[in-house]
């Protein structure tokens, strides 16, 4: 009987989840409002996490990511926030500060507590949702009952969350997640809002542009289609008045620097290009969040941290396609179609 090293367990394995919540040191929070059409998703940091950014997209926005750069004075970060409702969205961190500011976590300077809470939004404007909330938007509110739930289990997929109203070109998005560990033992994973300006899908699908990445039958179990489709350099994107855009947060438990981790956050990126047939555009937003949770020391620095790269790029691919994959349509007229409602027999 051959014996398997469960602390060093062969690469590409998935953890217990096959999500964020595999990651020692977080629990994850969502919620959303059906008539908004619109959400918020949060991952609360047990103790402060060393957190760095890759912001790629051509109009994106965000919160605090100032505070992220490795020559900047803050080490630590409470929490980070995923949200819709474009600017008005970036109310949610302040949601999420009340909750932590009430639990009494935060970044002390004499007698004032700051909790540090990041943030990256998505554009889900023209939905369909009923976005006439008077004169504050709802998503403070949204971020503190996400906060409040916040949890160590799988977080919900597909409509759900931030992802609850998100929308790509041919396909109603979603929040997807997904891990994976590493022989180094190590754990990778991440949290995905897909409102890609883009496809997720090959030609109109059924197959994913991840396919290749997807471990089991998270996504389906498809694959890449057995031909090339003759069409497959034809562009494809929302255009018009509608942005798009991917955001994420790449958890590991290795101990990082900031630099390290803003190399996380860079090397991810190369999973939006092997999820997406198009990314980084003008009216984009991709923001991509790199948070170390540190309960597992680096062995080898460089060999460690490549392979911890190289891993998120493959498991926000993967996030990306389970985002579609498990994602529910809006019930609006001309809402998009969810992809189990185009593939009823595809999965």
């Amino acid at each position: 009987m051959t014996h398997v090293d469960q602390t060093h367990p062969p690469a590409g394995m998935t953890g217990a989840t096959n999500a964020i919540a595999d990651i020692a040191g977080l629990r994850i929070g969502q919620a959303h409002d059906a008539a908004l059409a619109s959400g918020v998703s949060v991952v609360l940091f047990d103790d402060p996490a060393t957190v760095g950014v890759s912001v790629l997209g051509g109009a994106s926005a965000g919160r605090d990511l100032a505070a992220l750069a490795p020559d900047s004075t803050v080490e630590g970060v409470n929490a980070l926030v995923l949200s819709g409702g474009s600017g008005y969205g970036l109310d949610a961190a302040s949601g999420v500060q009340a909750f932590l500011r009430e639990k009494g976590i935060g970044f002390r300077l004499g007698a004032a507590l700051i909790p540090i809470v990041p943030q990256a939004i998505c554009f889900d404007l023209l939905n369909g949702g009923d976005k006439d909330w008077g004169r504050y938007p709802p998503y403070r509110e949204l971020a503190y009952e996400a906060a409040s739930r916040a949890g160590a289990t799988l977080p919900a997929l597909g409509s759900a969350g931030a992802g609850y109203g998100a929308t790509t070109v041919d396909l109603k998005g979603g929040t997807g997640s997904a891990s994976a560990r590493l022989a180094s033992g190590h754990t990778v994973a991440a949290l995905a809002v897909v409102n890609a300006v883009g496809s997720t899908v090959i030609e109109g699908g059924p197959h994913f542009w991840a396919g290749g990445y997807e471990i089991g039958n998270e996504f389906g179990g498809l694959g890449w289609p057995a031909t090339s489709p003759g069409g497959r350099h034809r562009l494809h994107w929302k255009g018009g008045p509608q942005p798009g855009t991917t955001i994420a947060i790449i958890a590991t438990d290795a101990a990082l620097t900031k630099a390290q981790a803003t190399r996380v956050a860079i090397a991810a990126n190369d999973g939006l290009a092997r999820a997406l047939d198009l990314t980084h555009a003008p009216f984009d937003g991709d923001t991509i969040f790199a948070a170390a949770t540190g309960k597992r020391p680096l062995g080898d620095p460089v060999q460690d941290l490549t392979e911890i790269g190289a891993m998120a790029a493959n498991v926000l691919a993967r996030a990306i396609a389970r985002g579609i994959y498990e994602a529910t349509a809006l019930p609006f007229p001309g809402a998009l179609p969810a992809w189990r409602d185009k593939f009823p027999g595809g999965r």
